[in-house]
């Protein structure tokens, strides 16, 4: 675990950033009091991969078409 001061933290936050990605710990102190973990955000969402609902989905010719049942609650 790596402890550095908030100045330190400032002026190093691209370095501390490498540090936390390679897998090691960082904590923020004020006055050597330890205030705050820098931790890496793990890819929660995965990426959406185009084309991989292709085939699956189909949409009527009718899909646009008024609903009758609806008729009465339309907008003259």
């Amino acid at each position: 675990m790596k402890q550095v001061n908030v100045a330190e933290a400032k002026a190093q936050l691209s370095n501390l950033i490498d540090t936390v990605l390679r897998g090691e710990e960082v904590v923020i102190a004020r006055r050597d009091v330890p205030l705050v973990r820098l931790t890496a955000i793990p890819d929660a969402k995965a990426k959406p991969r185009f084309g991989c609902l292709a085939g699956k989905i189909d949409v009527r010719d009718d899909f646009d078409d008024p609903l009758v049942d609806f008729e009465p609650y339309r907008r003259q």
